[in-house]
């Protein structure tokens, strides 16, 4: 009963999105933007900060001004830290897998003709990453991938990506202690990988004082090259 109950609150989500935060048995989501024509992008967020963070909420409205509609999903665990305020590491990463791949069943049994994109920012991009090598995605967008941890640069979290078969947007910061642009310049990543480079920024694409642009230049740059890919209008 509680499954059938989500999945119609899941449909009436994606007929309105209107940015509202659901609760769901399997976690919270949020929906922003008009049902799509071309794609449907399936949003996850990091290891430490959910969807109110400034990074992804403006994300997801300036994707969602460029006629992107985000489907932005909140792993169980991050939602069980915000009803008892107290922070929570994430579980182990096949896990989460599992929760994303359930997401993906119920947005594929509600529309199964609209293409699903799937990404996230650091650990959600990892996340979606591991999933496309069990289950056929229409693409991958990845903010601020975890390529390794900050200052163990051997450490590489690169060893599922060969099996990685759809096309790949990678936006790094060029200052990301988790994978600087000369690291992952000399990394042998697949040729489907569109790589995007955000110039100063670092794992947040937070930049220096005396850089002439800033994060949310970075973000609306970004969600510009996502629009554009993903055969958006607007």
């Amino acid at each position: 009963m509680q499954e059938i109950q989500d999945i119609d609150r899941l449909r009436e989500a994606l007929a309105v999105g209107d940015g509202a935060r659901h609760a769901t048995s399997s976690g919270g989501f949020i929906v922003e933007g008009q049902a799509p024509t071309s794609a449907r992008f399936v949003l996850c967020h990091g290891a430490g900060a959910g969807h109110d963070s400034e990074f992804l909420a403006r994300l997801r409205r300036q994707l969602a001004e460029r006629g992107i509609q985000v489907v932005a999903v909140e792993f169980d665990y991050m939602t069980v830290m915000g009803r008892s305020g107290r922070r929570r590491p994430p579980p182990r990463i096949e896990t989460l897998v599992d929760e994303l791949a359930g997401w993906r069943r119920r947005l594929t049994e509600l529309d199964a003709q609209t293409p699903l994109w799937f990404g996230g920012k650091s650990m959600g991009g990892r996340v979606a990453s591991l999933l496309a090598t069990r289950v056929d995605l229409a693409g991958l967008v990845l903010f601020g991938y975890p390529f390794h941890p900050p200052g163990k640069p051997d450490r590489l979290r690169l060893e599922h990506w060969p099996k990685i078969a759809c096309p790949v947007l990678l936006f790094q910061g060029t200052r990301d202690p988790f994978g600087r642009r000369d690291e992952v310049e000399g990394y042998r990543l697949p040729t489907q990988v569109e790589c995007h480079f955000m110039e100063g920024g670092d794992h947040d694409w937070q930049v220096l004082k005396r850089a002439a642009h800033t994060q949310s230049v970075l973000i609306d740059e970004a969600a510009g090259h996502v629009a554009r890919r993903l055969g958006a209008s607007g």
